[in-house]
């Protein structure tokens, strides 16, 4: 079991890794999970802008979601996995709007106020530290950001099942986290809500998701109509969630204003994960980022920017 009060305790927090994992060909297009890819566009279709400044997709992994964000000037895709990012690179790295960046989410390598609008989706169920997660967040966010964060729901209706037949031991009213598989969590949405609040992140709406996720269903019907079915079920389904999926949009509270208009070089959005310093790096014709502050460099390898490790220091 993982409890909330632990939650934002940890020095250095666990993060799953993706790192050379068959992630899309065996979890996405080799267990039959259209319907939930269909679905959860639906839902990122009706919480984010479909066009603006900068977007930041915070577990990007393969770039799955990526043709959603075309509208937008620049998109930073960013993964604790560089296989994963690779894949996304040879799905996009074609077009110059996007960029790739490889980091850890507790240090977020990207500059404060940098997105416009940020997404992320089935990352917050791997965090063994949302506060913390949150707070990153906040960060990268301004005043007039809106972000879509999706979280893995407890008290959905399997669950509730299971429980009331005995064949669950961990009650899904309680509203302490529960870690079911190592790095693998279920949050309450009253829990949520509390980790939001504390964050400055203010939800504005709140759609259930996926409320079909059943394998038979599934199998007998076409995933598109199945999603569209769904849909139906997302406003009214957000008021009292009982689907496995929980897709938010929040506004971030007492944000500065925008720093950063119109498309950026790469050395004005990031920022470095060793010393914190911000847009504060030299560029080098050899792809490498230098920190003016801490001397600690950082490569480009095979079009992604790597923060996972560092390379000589100035």
């Amino acid at each position: 079991m993982f409890e909330g009060s632990g939650a934002g305790a940890q020095v250095n927090p666990p993060v799953m890794d993706y790192e050379g994992s068959p992630y899309r060909t065996e979890f996405w297009e080799g267990q039959g999970r259209e319907y939930e890819d269909a679905v959860e566009r639906l839902a990122l279709q009706a919480l984010l802008p479909s066009s603006g400044g900068r977007l930041v997709e915070v577990g990007a992994g393969f770039g799955r979601l990526a043709d959603l964000y075309l509208g937008y000037d620049q998109v930073i895709l960013f993964d604790y996995s560089r296989t994963l990012l690779q894949e996304a690179v040879r799905r996009w790295g074609h077009d110059p709007r996007f960029l790739f960046v490889a980091g850890n989410l507790y240090q977020l390598p990207l500059a404060s106020g940098v997105a416009d609008a940020l997404v992320m989706v089935r990352v917050m169920h791997h965090l063994a530290d949302v506060p913390r997660a949150l707070a990153q967040i906040y960060r990268v966010l301004h005043r007039e950001s809106v972000a879509v964060l999706e979280y893995a729901n407890k008290r959905h209706l399997k669950a509730l099942l299971r429980w009331l037949t005995g064949r669950q031991r961990w009650s899904p009213m309680d509203p302490s986290p529960v870690e079911f598989v190592k790095l693998n969590f279920d949050f309450h949405p009253a829990w949520m809500w509390e980790q939001f609040a504390r964050a400055r992140l203010v939800p504005a709406r709140q759609l259930a998701v996926s409320h079909f996720r059943v394998p038979w269903l599934k199998r007998w019907v076409p995933a598109r109509s199945l999603a569209r079915l769904d849909r139906l079920l997302f406003t009214v389904g957000g008021r009292y969630p009982l689907s496995p999926s929980v897709f938010v949009q929040v506004r971030p509270q007492g944000a500065e204003a925008p720093r950063y208009a119109g498309v950026q070089a790469v050395n004005d959005l990031l920022a470095c994960p060793f010393c914190g310093m911000e847009g504060n790096f030299v560029l080098t014709q050899e792809d490498r980022l230098f920190c003016r502050s801490c001397g600690t460099g950082y490569a480009r390898r095979d079009g992604i920017w790597d923060f996972k490790e560092p390379v000589d220091s100035l």
